[in-house]
C-alpha cells in the first residue's frame, strides 16, 4: 500500500469516526443514552495500525514527527492490537518545573522505571528507584529505593529526611506522598496504608479493630490522599469506606460508597471539599462533602443524602487532580473529564485506555495524563483543538503523545 493511500485512509476515516462519536455522545449525554436509536460509530483503521507505526518510526528517526502528525493525527481505537504485548502501565507522574514532570512505569508488583521528561525529551533514571512521591506544597520529593526513603527539598534538591525502612521494606508501592515539612510520608501499599516517620511505620488502615489472630492488612483497590495543607488524611480500599483521619492517623469521620467499592479520593485545591470515588465494574460515583464536615463525617453507604454533592455518576475514578476551579478525573474508559463542585460537567476529553496518572503544572497551562496502554500525553489545556480528529468537547491542544511500551528498545513520540 503507497503512503498516500494509507494517510488517504487514516486521515478520512479517523476524521469520520471523530465526528459521528461526538455527535453521539453529545446526544446521549443531553437526551439520554435510551434515547439513542443510531448504530455505534467504528473506527475501522486497526488494518493500518503496523504501517502507520512503522511510519511513525521513521518520523521518529528522521526528526520529522510534527509532519508525520499532520498528516497522522494520533488515535487510540485503531492501534489496540499492537498494544497486546507492549502495553505497561505509566503512574506516578509529578511535576517539576516548566515543561518538567517524572514518572515511573511498571505497577507495585513488577520491576520498575523512572524517567524524566524535560520539553518532549525523555531521560531514564535510576534503576534502584521504586516510586517516587511529590508534597501537597512545598516541593518536597520523596524517593523509595530498596529499604529507604530519601526526602529532598525540591527535584535533585538537598536531601532533607531519611527513613530506613524494616516491616514495610520488601512491599510494592501504589503511592507515596510526602508531608509539606518533610517530616512524614504516606505509604500505600496492597498490604496495608502507613504513616512513615522517624519513629515508626504505622499501619493506619485497615485497622485489625476485632484483634483477630489471623487478621493481615490485604487489600485491593487501596487509594489515599493527604490535604493540601496535611491537616487529614483520607484512607480506603475495596473492603473499607473512606476514612478521614487527623495527621497522627487517628480517625475523625467516614464516607460510605454510593457505588460498590472504594476507589479514589481527592481534596479541592483550597481543601474546601473532598471528593471520593466509589465503583463498580467500569461505573462509579463520586461524590463531594464539605470542610465543616470532615471532623465527624458519617456519610451512610448507598444513602441519598443532603450532606454530599453528587459530582458525578458515571466515572470509576483512577486518577485526578485539581485546578483552583474544578477536578480533572481520568476514567476506566480512557476520558479525562472536569467537574466543578457543584457537580457541573465542564468538559471531556477522549484520550484512550483507563487513565494511570495525572499531574498539572503549577500555572495550570500544561496537563499530562498517562494510560494504562504505555501512552503519556502532553496537553496545553484551553489552547484549542488541534485538528478534527479530537474526541471530546475539551478546548485542549495535545502537544504530543509517547508510546513508552515495554518490548521497544526506544521511545516513541506522535
Amino acid at each position: 500500500m503507497q503512503n498516500t493511500t494509507i494517510q488517504e485512509e487514516w486521515f478520512s476515516k479517523g476524521e469520520r469516526y471523530a465526528t459521528e462519536i461526538n455527535e453521539m455522545v453529545d446526544f446521549g449525554e443531553k437526551n439520554g443514552w435510551e434515547n439513542w436509536k443510531g448504530e455505534e460509530p467504528e473506527d475501522k483503521r486497526s488494518n493500518l495500525a503496523e504501517s502507520v507505526f512503522n511510519l511513525l518510526k521513521t518520523a521518529n528517526q528522521n526528526g520529522d514527527v510534527e509532519n508525520f502528525r499532520a498528516s497522522f493525527p494520533p488515535a487510540h481505537t485503531p492501534i489496540i492490537p499492537l498494544l497486546e504485548n507492549r502495553s505497561q502501565s505509566i503512574e506516578q507522574l509529578h511535576f517539576i518545573s516548566g515543561e518538567k514532570i517524572v514518572f515511573m512505569t511498571g505497577t507495585s508488583y513488577e520491576k520498575r522505571q523512572a524517567y524524566l521528561l524535560d520539553h518532549g525529551q525523555v531521560t531514564q533514571l535510576d534503576e534502584n528507584i521504586q516510586a517516587i512521591g511529590k508534597s501537597k506544597q512545598d516541593d518536597i520529593f520523596a524517593i523509595a529505593t530498596p529499604g529507604k526513603i530519601s526526602l529532598y527539598k525540591g527535584w535533585e534538591g538537598e536531601l532533607i529526611n531519611e527513613f530506613e525502612l524494616a516491616q514495610t521494606a520488601e512491599l510494592g508501592i501504589t503511592e507515596l506522598i510526602p508531608f509539606n515539612d518533610g517530616s512524614k510520608v504516606l505509604l500505600v501499599t496492597s498490604f496495608g496504608i502507613y504513616l512513615i516517620s522517624p519513629k515508626e511505620e504505622k499501619l493506619i488502615h485497615p485497622l485489625n479493630e476485632d484483634d483477630e489472630e489471623e487478621w493481615t492488612p490485604d487489600i485491593d483497590m487501596e487509594n489515599a490522599t493527604l490535604s493540601n495543607d496535611n491537616s487529614y488524611i483520607v484512607v480506603g480500599d475495596q473492603s473499607y469506606d473512606h476514612r478521614i483521619l487527623d495527621p497522627e492517623g487517628n480517625t475523625l469521620g467516614s464516607i460510605g460508597a454510593q457505588s460498590s467499592y472504594p476507589h479514589f479520593c481527592l481534596f479541592a485545591k483550597d481543601d474546601s471539599q473532598l471528593i471520593t470515588n466509589s465503583c463498580h465494574f467500569y461505573n462509579g460515583i463520586t461524590i463531594g462533602i464539605n470542610s465543616d464536615q470532615y471532623v465527624g463525617a458519617d456519610i451512610e453507604a448507598y444513602t441519598e443524602s443532603d450532606d454530599y454533592t453528587i459530582i458525578d455518576e458515571e466515572m470509576r475514578v483512577y486518577a485526578g487532580t485539581a485546578t483552583k476551579e474544578y477536578y480533572i478525573l481520568g476514567d476506566a474508559y480512557g476520558y479525562i473529564k472536569a467537574f466543578d463542585k457543584e457537580g457541573n460537567r465542564l468538559w471531556r476529553y477522549f484520550l484512550g485506555s483507563t487513565i494511570s496518572g495525572i499531574t498539572l503544572s503549577d500555572d495550570e497551562k500544561t496537563l499530562w495524563v498517562a494510560a494504562h496502554s504505555g501512552v503519556l500525553h502532553q496537553l496545553k489545556l484551553e489552547k484549542g483543538k488541534r485538528d478534527t480528529h479530537t474526541i471530546g468537547n475539551g478546548n485542549h491542544y495535545e502537544e504530543f503523545r509517547l508510546l513508552i511500551w515495554k518490548d521497544e528498545p526506544q521511545i516513541w513520540k506522535w
